[in-house]
């Protein structure tokens, strides 16, 4: 199985939006679509789900024009989308439905995941006074439980092909950690994911192979680690007592940030890093730490996409 995505356009009057994009999931595993606001990337992920048109180009899955209606697809939408003043319940099984599930298939997929996402109060509240509870609406919670219920309704059809649209955001560091245990287990079920969002860290956690877009054009596309590598070894690291800004300037380095006794360097390659820490070593710097790594994603998007991309 793949998912191909072939020359896609999407215009609005005499702009274009997204300028051919090209990639390809030929296994299992998670695609990252990134980009600043107005890049292109929700526009990328609707077109690819079928939510909306394009101008040229085509979306194949399995060697054929993908229909959402015929696979099984999950979307996590940014824009969050439950109806405020309607039950839980009742959305969640009207999402069910739409996936084609029966309400017993509903309801026991329902019960598993409102155990996971810890919402059972919510959707299966205990009796009062031997009395049943009604269910809650989306507005009585909070939108870090709201957003559990979204992704339960994205889950419930155990989609082939999952689509998480800045799926973290908003969340606190437990509900954030919920979240990934979630997706690592969706992972080795072999699932296609493919995620937009602008926590860096989180892509390089989970993401194999990236396109940024900038303005709707590819500006880097490709395998993260061969990417990373090709950059080489250009951020260096010093943790130490001492203060060697003097060391610093006298080799003529950039120096990218400093905090309380610990610098970041950029170098050209480790050459100049060894040539560095035997400097330091010879003056009987204390060091504590001193690390010799690959720019980060977050580096490596900002050098890329610059400036803003609002549109």
């Amino acid at each position: 199985m793949s998912l191909q995505v072939k020359n896609l356009v999407k215009k609005y009057g005499d702009t274009t939006v997204l300028n051919h994009l090209n990639f390809e999931m030929k296994e299992p595993g998670v695609y990252a679509l990134l980009g600043t606001n107005g890049a292109g990337k929700t526009t990328s992920l609707r077109i690819i789900l079928g939510m909306l048109s394009y101008d040229e180009g085509e979306v194949l899955w399995q060697g054929k024009p993908m229909n959402a209606l015929e696979c099984k697809v999950g979307y996590l939408a940014e824009e969050r989308g439950l109806y405020p003043k309607y039950s839980l319940m009742d959305q969640l099984i009207y999402f069910a439905k739409l996936k084609n599930m029966t309400k017993d298939q509903a309801m026991k997929e329902i019960k598993y995941w409102a155990e996971r996402l810890e919402v059972e109060e919510y959707l299966f509240p205990e009796k009062v006074k031997g009395k049943k509870q009604k269910n809650k609406n989306a507005d009585q919670l909070s939108k870090g439980n709201q957003q559990k219920i979204q992704l339960m309704a994205a889950l419930l059809s155990d989609p082939e092909i999952l689509v998480l649209d800045e799926p973290l955001s908003g969340l606190d560091p437990v509900n954030s950690d919920l979240f990934k245990s979630i997706i690592r287990e969706e992972m080795k079920k072999r699932k296609y994911l493919i995620m937009s969002s602008h926590q860096m860290p989180t892509i390089e956690e989970f993401c194999s192979d990236v396109t940024i877009l900038k303005r709707g054009n590819t500006v880097l596309q490709g395998n993260l680690n061969e990417i990373k590598k090709s950059y080489g070894r250009v951020n260096m690291f010093v943790k130490c007592e001492e203060d060697i800004r003097s060391y610093i300037d006298a080799f003529g380095f950039t120096l990218v940030k400093e905090t309380p006794g610990e610098y970041q360097i950029k170098v050209t390659g480790e050459e100049e890093a060894t040539k560095f820490l035997k400097k330091l070593v010879e003056e009987n710097i204390n060091l504590i730490r001193f690390e010799l790594r690959e720019p980060s994603l977050h580096e490596i998007f900002v050098e890329k996409v610059g400036g803003n991309d609002e549109a």
